[in-house]
């Protein structure tokens, strides 16, 4: 995935939770991941498609950030587990981010439509990606606990 790909995620990622759940968030340093399994106890994926790219995006949360991320959402008290809401909205969270990132990429001239978010409830959840290009990890840090944000974006070829 080329370098470019990345602070578009990153940003968007940080607007989103910053603004939605009022929890500050650091990024961490990017890697590549080196497994196909998923990061936290809750995980929205979405794919991007077009002409001339294909990928997805990973949105990925610990138990303990994401209930307190929907917490601060819904102005309410923390949630004693992960339940129907919670999971909608890590799908309406994936939507976002991937949103924001869609519209910086297209300022690159890099567009794409975004599939409906799937959300995957369990850790240790095993994900195949369509794309052969290694998989990027961004990690981020809160007060609440921790996320992933993990991206693949590979050119389709014709």
């Amino acid at each position: 995935m080329k370098a470019e790909f990345i602070n578009p995620f990153l940003q968007a990622a940080k607007n989103v939770i910053e603004t939605m759940a009022q929890t500050p968030v650091t990024a961490l340093k990017p890697r590549l991941k080196d497994s196909t399994i998923t990061y936290g106890e809750i995980t929205g994926i979405i794919g991007m498609v077009s002409e001339h790219i294909a990928g997805s995006m990973i949105l990925s949360f610990t138990e303990h950030c994401i209930l307190k991320i929907v917490s601060n959402m819904l102005m309410e008290p923390i949630k004693p587990k992960i339940d129907a809401e919670v999971v909608d909205a890590v799908g309406e969270l994936t939507n976002m981010i991937c949103g924001g990132a869609k519209a910086q990429l297209a300022k690159l001239n890099i567009k794409f439509d975004l599939a409906t978010p799937t959300m995957i409830v369990g850790r240790g959840v095993e994900i195949s990606h369509y794309s052969q290009v290694p998989t990027l990890v961004i990690p981020f840090k809160t007060e609440a606990g921790d996320f992933v944000i993990e991206a693949n974006l590979s050119e389709r070829k014709h």
